[in-house]
C-alpha cells in the first residue's frame, strides 16, 4: 500500500511538472533576414516589409498570437534560433535534410525553382563544360551555394557573399559571370529592376530535392513540435480561406505555392 501511495505521489508530481513546462504561445518572436527583396527587405524608414514578413503576420494573426520579429543575417540565423534569440524562423529557408539534423520544419508554405542569370547576350551554356573557369555569384551558406559548389564546383570559380543585394552589386560591378539564386526572387529583387535590366535569366530552373529540399517552411527548434503544429493549422487555415492568395497577388503574378 505505501509503494502505491508512493508511486501515485510521484506520478501527481511528474503531472504537475509537465503543466509547469508547458509552453504558452500567445507570444512568439520569429527571426527573419531582410536582405532577400521580394520576399524580405526594410524600407528607408526602417520597417520590415516582404511576402515572407506578411505571411509571419498572418499566421501569428490566425493563431492569436503576439509577434515580435527580429531581423538577423543569414549567417547566424539558424545559430541565433538555438540559443533563443527567438522561437522561429521565417525567411524562404528550404526543407533540406541537412537543416533537419539542426532543427524541426513545419511544412512548406512556398516553393519556387532555382535559376541562374547572365549578362544579357553572354551566351553562357549551363554544364560543366560551358561554366568551365566561369564566376558564379551566390549567397553564402544557402541552398543554393550547395548546389553550385556540389554539381559544378571543380569547373567554377565561385564568390560567396553575406546578402544576395552583395551579390547583385557585384554583378553590376562585373565581379562574376553569372548569379545563382530563387528564381523568383532574382526576378523581382533584381532582373525587373532598374538595376538588373542588363541582366537575364540562363538555362533551366533547378529543383533537385538533393539541394532544394521540400519548398521554404518555417524552422523551429526541436522539442517544440507543438509550434510546428500550430503553425501547420495555420498554414493549412490560411491557404484554404484566401488570405495566403490575397499575400501571394500582391508580389507575384503565379501561385508561389507549387505543386
Amino acid at each position: 500500500m505505501r509503494k502505491a501511495v508512493a508511486m501515485f505521489a510521484a506520478l501527481a508530481i511528474l503531472m504537475v511538472g509537465a503543466v509547469a513546462v508547458a509552453k504558452d504561445w500567445s507570444k512568439i518572436r520569429i527571426g527573419v533576414e531582410g536582405a532577400y527583396p521580394p520576399f524580405s527587405a526594410v524600407t528607408t524608414s526602417g520597417d520590415l516589409i516582404g511576402f515572407d514578413i506578411d505571411i509571419a503576420n498572418a499566421l501569428c494573426e490566425e493563431m492569436g498570437a503576439e509577434c515580435t520579429l527580429v531581423q538577423q543575417d543569414w549567417d547566424g540565423i539558424i545559430p541565433a534560433l538555438l540559443a533563443r534569440k527567438y522561437d522561429a524562423i521565417i525567411a524562404s529557408m528550404s526543407i533540406t535534410e541537412e537543416r533537419k539534423k539542426k532543427v524541426a520544419f513545419t511544412d512548406k508554405y512556398y516553393s519556387t525553382p532555382a535559376k541562374f542569370a547572365q549578362r544579357k547576350g553572354a551566351g553562357i551554356e549551363i554544364s560543366k563544360e560551358g561554366l568551365a573557369g566561369k564566376t558564379v555569384g551566390v549567397q553564402r551558406a544557402t541552398i543554393h551555394d550547395n548546389f553550385v559548389t556540389g554539381e559544378f564546383g571543380d569547373s567554377v570559380d565561385i564568390k560567396r557573399y553575406g546578402t544576395q543585394d552583395e551579390a547583385y552589386l557585384d554583378a553590376n560591378s562585373g565581379r562574376v559571370d553569372l548569379l545563382l539564386a530563387d528564381s523568383v526572387a532574382m526576378a523581382e529583387g533584381f532582373l525587373n529592376t532598374e538595376h538588373g535590366q542588363d541582366w537575364e535569366f540562363v538555362g533551366p530552373g533547378f529543383s533537385d530535392p538533393q539541394y532544394f529540399g521540400d519548398g521554404a517552411g518555417i524552422a523551429i527548434r526541436k522539442g517544440d513540435e507543438d509550434l510546428v503544429e500550430a503553425f501547420n493549422k495555420a498554414i493549412a487555415v490560411i491557404r484554404a480561406n484566401g488570405k495566403y492568395a490575397e499575400i501571394n497577388a500582391m508580389y507575384f503574378e503565379f501561385d508561389v505555392y507549387g505543386e
